[in-house]
């Protein structure tokens, strides 16, 4: 199975407004809860970079596998502000290697943590997505845990 959880938080270091890590089968994105949108916007382009860059997470679009490096497109996961209908915090829309993170531009990190996790766990379930983690494809119909 495969996740993102995003949290609003107090505890990053120092001149940190983002972080992300990555675990097996998931990835953890914790933001500073007391940051304006423009600052939390721009560092998660800057980690969400960083972070693919270094991981193994892919694209299957129809019958491509779509990477970070390599093909004709790089895949890039990117957030965005947006004036979004009235209630609407986050909407996300895809393409061949791209992932926007639509944000309404007046959303605290509270609002926008809140509206991106269920975002993010149906478009997740659209299974169009895999990570390689230490030699084993993970994706949503695997299981949380590896068997021993």
């Amino acid at each position: 199975m495969l996740r993102v959880i995003y949290e609003a938080v107090e505890d990053l270091q120092p001149g940190r407004l983002a972080e992300i890590s990555e675990q097996r089968g998931g990835t953890r994105v914790r933001v500073a809860r007391w940051a304006r949108i423009e600052d939390y916007i721009h560092a998660l382009n800057m980690e969400m970079a960083a972070f693919l860059d270094r991981s193994q997470w892919f694209q299957l679009w129809r019958d491509e596998i779509v990477a970070r490096s390599g093909g004709t497109v790089q895949l890039s996961v990117i957030f965005s502000i947006h004036d979004l209908d009235p209630g609407d915090y986050v909407v996300i829309r895809e393409t061949k290697g791209l992932v926007d993170i639509q944000v309404e531009r007046t959303a605290t990190v509270d609002q926008f943590v809140h509206a991106v996790n269920p975002a993010i766990e149906e478009f997740l379930a659209g299974a169009q997505w895999f990570q390689l983690w230490q030699g084993e494809i993970v994706d949503m119909d695997s299981p949380e845990d590896k068997a021993a």
